[in-house]
């Protein structure tokens, strides 16, 4: 279709899906090399950020499918390279990168991983010295957390065969390599634990590639071997290789029959330390009964005639029964006189005398409310007179005793106060000191 040559119109979704379909055709393998920025990593397990350099960036996503196999963390800054195709994200109309893989610069995507993990964990502290374990000096079962048909379980049956034959070794077949891997490894640990099935293990494999010792650089790894209670030999690979599981463990060995040789002595070497601690247990014997004749020796010399001790050991008694007397009349005066001044001082406190002293207080008591009551009684009767004296120079009827009268309209009951309160003809009735009168009002005055 040649969109140029004409006026076809389309629309911007059949545009979008046109480039996409040329970049995705053309761009379906590239390789780029950048720095990472603007990393996000949400909950959907895919992986945003830009590939950029000094003169372009480019949008790329890692889906979850891929992302799960990464072995090392993503940084901001990072130098990486990457493998993806081409794509169009339509709702934007950005094109972007699909990574597939992701490898850093310089460092391999392994070793990178690897110094991330041991730098994390001994950050929190689980390669010191203070969590690591014992190995217990006679172990009785050596649990082996290896593959069954590597080179490494059969360099410690023969090893532990030569020096202990006697001692039970316990198998735990598990892959050592591969997907997967770190987990049975990690199960095997816990498992063993769980089960109480040993005194010591051994985790390890024989030596290989860094890809091929990875399983032993898996955290979950790394976390059994710290959980364990019970104490952890790790012998991965050769001399020279070191696993996240070494520096874990609470001892290294170099190598597999490195491991076996360190678990237990050989029987030789039992029967040469027995030797000796026989020899040091016949001396130590030797001496303690030299020591024990010359002790013997030294009481029979100091041992007197027994009547003479017995003589002193009865004056010793005369003399403490004596003392014992003398202590227990001295104790009984004493306990008389606290007894005595005990009986004086409840005397002052028997019933009786307390009761009468309670009733001579009350009597008091009493005669004191008593003349308080009548003292009030007084006053206040005084106060009443007083009270009906001024009552009565202001009763009204003083007043009209003195020849005063109180007039009243019979029409509505009011006092008459004044001549313009009048009318002629009006009847008023008259109020007197003694009885009353009905009047008419004939004429008024001012």
């Amino acid at each position: 279709m040649d969109l140029f040559g004409d006026r076809t119109i389309i629309s911007v979704s059949r545009f979008t899906s046109l480039l996409k379909d040329v970049l995705e055709e053309n761009f379906s393998h590239v390789w780029l090399e950048g720095e990472l920025s603007n990393l996000s990593q949400p909950a959907s397990g895919h992986l945003y950020f830009t590939l950029k350099d000094s003169g372009a960036m480019l949008r790329c996503v890692m889906f979850r499918s891929s992302a799960k196999a990464l072995k090392f963390r993503l940084q901001e800054g990072q130098s990486l390279i990457v493998r993806g195709r081409v794509s169009v994200y339509d709702q934007r109309g950005e094109y972007q990168l699909i990574c597939e893989y992701l490898e850093p610069q310089g460092a391999g995507a392994l070793q990178l991983a690897f110094m991330q993990l041991k730098e994390r964990l001994a950050a929190e502290g689980l390669f010191d010295e203070a969590h690591k374990r014992p190995l217990p000096v006679m172990p009785r079962r050596v649990g082996v957390v290896t593959s069954a048909s590597g080179a490494a379980i059969h360099d410690i049956l023969n090893v532990l065969g030569r020096r202990f034959a006697a001692l039970e070794v316990l198998l735990y077949p598990v892959r050592v390599q591969g997907e997967g891997a770190g987990a049975e490894i990690a199960q095997a640990i816990d498992d063993l634990n769980r089960l109480q099935a040993a005194d010591v293990l051994i985790v390890g494999r024989g030596g290989g590639s860094l890809e091929d010792l990875w399983a032993f650089n898996e955290e979950a790894v790394a976390r059994a071997v710290v959980r364990s209670r019970i104490p952890v030999i790790s012998s991965v690979g050769h001399e020279t290789d070191w696993t996240i599981c070494d520096f874990v463990a609470d001892l290294r060995a170099p190598t597999p029959s490195a491991a076996a040789e360190l678990v237990c002595a050989s029987s030789e070497e039992l029967l040469q330390r027995l030797e000796s601690l026989q020899h040091r247990l016949q001396q130590a014997l030797q001496g303690q009964l030299a020591l024990l004749q010359r002790r013997l020796e030294g009481l029979g010399r100091a041992l007197h005639d027994p009547s003479l001790l017995l003589g002193h050991l009865g004056q010793r008694v005369d003399d403490l029964s004596e003392r014992l007397d003398n202590g227990l009349r001295n104790l009984l005066a004493r306990r008389r006189e606290q007894l005595a001044r005990l009986e004086q001082g409840l005397a002052g406190q028997h019933p009786s005398v307390r009761v009468a002293a309670l009733r001579q207080q009350l009597q008091l008591l009493s005669e004191r409310a008593e003349r308080r009551v009548t003292a009030l009684l007084d006053h206040l009767g005084r106060e009443q007179g007083e009270a009906i004296a001024r009552l009565d120079t202001l009763s009204p009827l003083q007043t009209l005793a003195r020849g005063y009268s109180v007039a009243e309209s019979v029409s509505d009951g009011r006092v008459v106060r004044a001549s313009d309160q009048l009318t002629v003809g009006q009847q008023l009735r008259l109020r007197l000191a003694r009885g009353g009168a009905l009047c008419r009002v004939e004429q008024t005055s001012t």
